[in-house]
């Protein structure tokens, strides 16, 4: 059955003066798949410890359904953890290692047998049943550890960065492999990771976090086309959002006009009411492939200094300077272009943020 995770004022401090998590309000839906992303210690795999038991928390409380966890053991929580490293233990065939926890529980052979039978066909493991880990690739391995956690029949399923260890191509696989295995369940699932691919693909919800903080929660394109402030925008995406220095000319009711170095030609933008203020100094975010690339500087908005082409087959990414500001864009890759180029650009008008001198995002985006 599927449990929803609720933290209450969760916190977590190490050696009282480290503060990882400083007091965390959360709600992790039932039978979602929602992950954790966020830069090397933002506290992402502390908060999966503290749910799983491993770690105690320091103050506030956490809640499994309506059942409060806080004090419980691991075995007691209705929880089953996959980690990075695939902890299989290796003197054991891939059935006794799935089992190895349903005998601890006594459950009757008959029942173990069929449950095995059930995982090791949706995890394509029926021919590895008697083989040992050694004898099995990075990613069977990985999948007998995700096995051995869906035996169980857990209420949370905990994955802390559970294909880091894998090569760029069998990352790929399993991603699609875990995609597939979650049609088959119904589960609630939190999932680590730092590499923002896999969240964007496996997602039902993306918690991003910044030193213990949920800087924002949502379904992942919601969080990629409508991040609240700048560290958010910039963490999500490859290549990352650009971010170009302008300063307010004239803040209106709903729109504002700005000027910067490399400006063309001013123009005006929707904001929120009241949001900025004259001469302020903001960012224009807008992702690469939102930009209108021109050979032609007569009708472009911004003038765009090429220092560096990357071609990627299907598009070609060219690296430059607006005014001070770096500045990337997403090409067609059969269009010419040379390093040392100037080129005119032009903001998508439907995709484009303001993030103000505190950073939070203030361009209007009600309409999209």
């Amino acid at each position: 059955m599927a449990a929803e995770v609720r933290l209450q004022n969760v916190s977590k401090i190490y050696n009282k003066n480290t503060v990882v998590v400083p007091g965390m309000d959360l709600v992790i839906p039932k039978d979602e798949l929602t992950v954790f992303v966020g830069p090397s210690g933002c506290g992402k795999s502390s908060l999966l410890k503290l749910i799983a038991g491993l770690e105690e928390v320091s103050g506030g409380k956490i809640f499994i359904d309506s059942k409060d966890v806080t004090h419980e053991s691991p075995s007691k929580r209705g929880i089953a953890m996959v980690f990075q490293s695939y902890a299989l233990y290796p003197h054991m065939t891939v059935y006794e290692n799935m089992e190895f926890a349903l005998k601890i529980s006594k459950m009757s052979k008959e029942e173990i047998d069929r449950k095995i039978t059930e995982v090791s066909k949706i995890l394509k493991l029926d021919d590895y049943l008697e083989r040992k880990p050694r004898q099995l690739s990075g990613g069977q391995r990985q999948r007998v550890a995700i096995g051995r956690a869906l035996v169980r029949n857990p209420d949370v399923f905990l994955l802390d960065e559970p294909l880091s260890n894998l090569d760029a191509a069998l990352r790929v696989d399993m991603r699609i492999e875990i995609a597939k295995i979650r049609q088959h369940l119904s589960a609630t699932m939190v999932y680590v990771t730092h590499d923002q691919v896999e969240a964007m693909t496996l997602a039902d919800n993306i918690v991003v976090l910044r030193s213990g903080v949920v800087e924002q929660m949502g379904p992942p394109l919601d969080i990629y086309s409508k991040p609240q402030n700048k560290f958010v925008a910039g963490f999500l995406g490859s290549p990352s959002m650009n971010f170009i220095e302008l300063k307010v000319d004239d803040s209106k009711e709903d729109s504002s006009t700005f000027s910067g170095d490399g400006m063309i030609s001013k123009f005006s933008l929707k904001t929120k009411k009241g949001s900025l203020n004259s001469q302020e100094t903001v960012h224009l975010g807008i992702r690469p492939e939102h930009i209108d690339v021109s050979k032609s500087l007569e009708t472009a908005e911004f003038k765009f200094q090429t220092y560096a082409i990357e071609h990627l087959g299907d598009h070609s990414l060219l690296y430059g300077h607006v005014g001070k500001s770096d500045c990337v864009l997403k090409v067609d890759p059969y269009t010419a272009f040379s390093e040392g180029e100037v080129l005119g650009i032009t903001i998508q008008k439907d995709h484009y943020h303001i993030f103000n001198s505190e950073e939070q995002n203030v361009a209007d985006l009600s309409a999209r």
